[in-house]
C-alpha cells in the first residue's frame, strides 16, 4: 500500500437471521458495525418459505445506517463495499429490478426446482446477491460464485452454460439471467437512492464476493487443504478448500470459493445446529436466567461454565441432532438417550455440544477420505466459537488443534477482503488475508478425552440404525 491516509472497507453480511454491516480498516480491524434482525419467514403454504415484503433490502439499510452512524472516521477514506448475501435464495425481478414476488428463502422447495415462468411481469431471475447488488448499483450484474445448485452455470468456466438443453432444463432463458462477474470484480457504484437508504456514500464501488459460506471461509483465513473450517451457524458443517470441481462426490459437495476458479468442499452437517443450542437455552427459561444473574454471567456463559463441570461424554448421555429432519428421511426426530440418575440439565446442554462436534467430525472424516487428505487443524467460526467449552470439545473430538476465528463477523471481513483485492489495495487474496485476518486462540486436544470420544462416536453413528424404525411408526401417528 502506498497511500498514507487510512483506508476503510464496508463489509455487508446478509445472513439467515440478520444483516450485519461492518466498517473495517485495512488491517481487518472492525471500527464500527450495525446489525438488523430479519423478520420471520412467511410460509403461506407447504413448501413455500419467503422473506416478507422487501426484508433483505430493509434490514441491510437499517444495519448500514447504524454502522455509518457509529463510524467516527472520514467517510472520504472509505474505499469501497464488499457485498455478501444468503446463498440458495431466488429472486424474481421486474424489468426495472424491483421484486415481482417475495424473495424465496433457501428453505423454499422451489429453489431446488426448475424455474416456472408464470408471472408476465417477471423479467429477471437471480440470487439474493444479484437482487441486492442491483439495489446498490442499478446494474444487472452478479457474482458467479453464488450460483451453486440448479442454475445453468458451467462449474469450470464460471459462466453461463452454452448447452441449450441445460438452459432449457433450468427453465431460464438467457435473457432472464444477469451478467456474471468473478469475486473481486466491481459490480458498479452506489447509487444516490442506495446512498439515501443505507447511509453509504454515493459513488463508492461495490465489489462482488461469493456465497455466504465461501465468504465466511475467506474471512477465517481458510486456505490450506489440510485445514478444516467448522461453521457454527443455523446450519453446522465442515468446509475445506481445493483447486478442482469434484463431481459426484459421495461424502461432500462442491461449492464455489471466494478466490476465482477455486472451490469450497462442504461436508454433510446439522440442520438447525446452533438453533438447537438456543432452543434448549430458551427451554430452560427463567431457571437458567436466575442462575446466570446469581453468577454475574450471561445465560450462555453460565450454561457453558456449568456444562464444563460435566465430564467428557456427559456420563453416557448422547444426543442425535435431527431436530429438523432431512427431506429424504422426514420421519426422523431428535434423540436424547442414555439417561440415568446422574444426569441433569447441564448434561443435556453438554451432550448437544458434543453431538454437534461428533456429527461434523464424522462427516468431515468421510470428506477427507474421499479427497485423500488429513486435517491437521480445525478453525471454528460463528457465535458458538466464543465458548471455550465448545472450542475444547472440538479440539478433543477432532484430535487436532482447534483455532477460534478471531473475527466476530467472518463473512463481513471476507467481504472487506474481496473489496480490498478488487480495488487494488492488496495485490491478491493471499496478501490481503495475510494483512487482514488474525489468528485467534488455539485449543489443544486432550488425549484421554479424544480417546473417549472415539469410542462414543462409534456408538453415536449407529443410533439411527435402531431409532429409524421407531420414528417411522410414530411419524404415522404424529407426523
Amino acid at each position: 500500500m502506498t497511500s498514507t491516509r487510512p483506508r476503510y472497507f464496508i463489509g455487508i453480511d446478509n445472513g439467515s437471521q440478520s444483516s450485519k454491516v461492518t466498517v473495517f480498516d485495512a488491517h481487518g480491524h472492525a471500527v464500527s458495525e450495525g446489525r438488523a434482525a430479519l423478520r420471520p419467514y412467511d410460509t403461506p403454504r407447504p413448501g413455500v418459505v419467503e422473506h416478507p415484503d422487501d426484508d433483505l433490502w430493509t434490514s441491510i439499510g437499517e444495519a448500514s445506517r447504524a454502522a455509518m452512524a457509529a463510524f467516527d472516521g472520514d467517510p472520504a477514506d472509505i474505499v469501497g463495499v464488499g457485498l455478501c448475501t444468503i446463498r440458495f435464495c431466488r429472486a424474481v425481478l421486474k424489468a426495472d429490478g424491483t421484486l415481482a414476488q417475495p424473495v424465496m428463502s433457501w428453505m423454499d422447495e422451489r429453489v431446488g426446482l426448475p424455474y416456472a415462468h408464470s408471472d408476465p411481469e417477471a423479467a429477471y431471475v437471480t440470487t439474493s446477491s444479484g437482487y441486492i447488488g442491483h439495489r446498490m448499483t442499478g446494474r444487472f450484474r452478479d457474482t458467479a460464485a453464488n450460483y451453486a445448485g440448479t442454475w445453468p452455470l458451467d462449474p469450470v468456466t464460471w459462466q453461463w452454460t452454452e448447452d441449450d438443453e441445460q438452459l432449457a432444463a433450468s427453465g431460464l432463458p438467457r435473457q432472464m439471467l444477469f451478467e456474471l462477474v468473478l469475486p473481486g470484480d466491481v459490480l458498479g457504484e452506489v447509487t444516490g437512492a442506495a446512498a439515501r437508504h443505507t447511509g453509504i456514500p454515493a459513488g463508492l464501488p461495490v465489489v462482488a464476493t461469493a456465497n455466504d459460506k465461501a465468504v465466511e471461509a475467506l474471512g477465517c483465513g481458510l486456505r490450506a487443504p489440510d485445514t478444516l473450517l467448522v461453521s457454527l451457524g443455523t446450519y453446522v458443517a465442515g468446509m475445506a478448500t481445493g483447486p478442482r470441481d469434484v463431481e459426484d462426490a459421495a461424502g461432500f459437495w462442491t461449492n464455489y470459493a471466494c478466490v476465482p476458479h477455486t472451490y469450497l468442499y462442504e461436508s454433510g452437517g446439522v440442520r438447525r445446529g446452533m438453533w438447537t443450542v438456543s432452543w434448549y437455552r430458551d427451554l430452560l427459561g427463567e431457571e437458567a436466567a436466575a442462575g446466570a444473574r446469581e453468577a454475574g454471567l450471561s445465560i450462555e456463559d453460565h450454561l457453558n461454565a456449568e456444562a464444563a463441570r460435566i465430564p467428557a461424554g456427559s456420563d453416557g448421555l448422547m444426543t442425535v441432532l435431527d431436530w429438523l429432519a432431512p427431506g429424504d428421511t422426514p420421519y426422523r426426530k431428535g434423540t436424547l438417550l442414555g439417561f440415568d440418575g446422574r444426569h441433569g440439565r447441564f448434561h443435556i446442554y453438554r451432550s448437544v455440544l458434543e453431538a454437534l462436534a461428533m456429527t461434523v467430525h464424522e462427516a468431515a472424516d468421510r470428506m477427507a477420505d474421499e479427497l485423500g487428505t488429513e486435517y491437521g487443524e480445525v478453525i471454528v467460526s460463528g457465535g458458538g466459537s466464543r465458548s471455550d467449552l465448545m472450542m475444547q470439545i472440538h479440539a478433543d473430538v477432532h484430535g487436532v488443534p482447534a483455532r477460534r476465528a478471531e473475527a466476530t463477523s467472518a463473512a463481513g471481513l471476507g467481504s472487506a477482503i474481496c473489496a480490498a483485492v478488487g480495488l487494488g489495495v492488496y495485490g491478491g487474496f493471499d496478501e490481503a488475508v495475510d494483512a487482514m485476518v488474525r489468528p485467534g486462540e488455539v485449543f489443544l486436544p486432550r488425549r484421554a478425552d479424544h480417546d473417549l470420544y472415539r469410542q462414543l462416536e462409534a456408538v453415536h453413528r449407529e443410533v439411527r440404525d435402531h431409532t429409524d424404525a421407531i420414528y417411522r411408526r410414530t411419524y404415522g401417528i404424529f407426523g
